[in-house]
């Protein structure tokens, strides 16, 4: 009995969702995203109202059918608000900028870190330190987000480094504290 599965998802007003055969389309203010569902998977729109169904038992159907449930429900939640990704960037001369649709990383490296917008997320700086990942599509966002944050990862002694906001990093002491 999965409870996730087993909740239906309301479709707010203003979204349209289209269901062919196991393909999903969902089309709403912020845009329109689409994806192909596991064939086992039985999803019904019904009165504005989806809800997703499993064949069987099978530990493999019964932990596609919570996934499911929630692969459509982010993406009615993602044409509806948007999903967002804030990183900081720490250290001595390390930040971030924005020229056009390029987003340009100063990390102390001998040359400056370049990055294209890809289609369907904006990157955004409100200042040197702050850069804002925003995207429909959660899994897109979540994964530029750690692209961005292995060109440098924060490190432990002094917390150098590119963070998620939301992220502590537990710092060493390092070799002068162990008196």
């Amino acid at each position: 009995m999965s409870r996730i599965g087993n909740s239906p998802i309301t479709v707010p007003a203003g979204v349209e969702v289209s269901l062919n055969e196991n393909k999903i389309s969902v089309k709403g203010p912020k845009g329109t995203l689409e994806r192909e569902l596991h064939p086992n998977m039985k999803v019904m729109l019904k009165d504005n109202v989806i809800t997703v169904e499993r064949p069987d038992d099978e530990p493999a159907n019964r932990s596609l059918h919570g996934l499911t449930r929630t692969l459509i429900n982010n993406m009615i939640e993602g044409v509806v608000n948007e999903y967002t990704r804030n990183l900081e960037v720490n250290g001595v001369g390390y930040r971030a900028a924005k020229q056009g649709k390029k987003l340009i990383l100063t990390l102390g490296y001998s040359h400056p870190v370049e990055m294209e917008e890809p289609k369907g997320i904006t990157f955004d700086v409100p200042n040197p330190n702050q850069i804002i990942v925003r995207g429909v599509d959660k899994e897109l966002v979540g994964q530029i987000a750690a692209v961005i944050r292995t060109k440098r990862p924060p490190e432990v002694y002094r917390g150098k480094g590119i963070k998620y906001a939301e992220e502590v990093i537990r710092r060493k002491e390092g070799k002068a504290g162990k008196k």
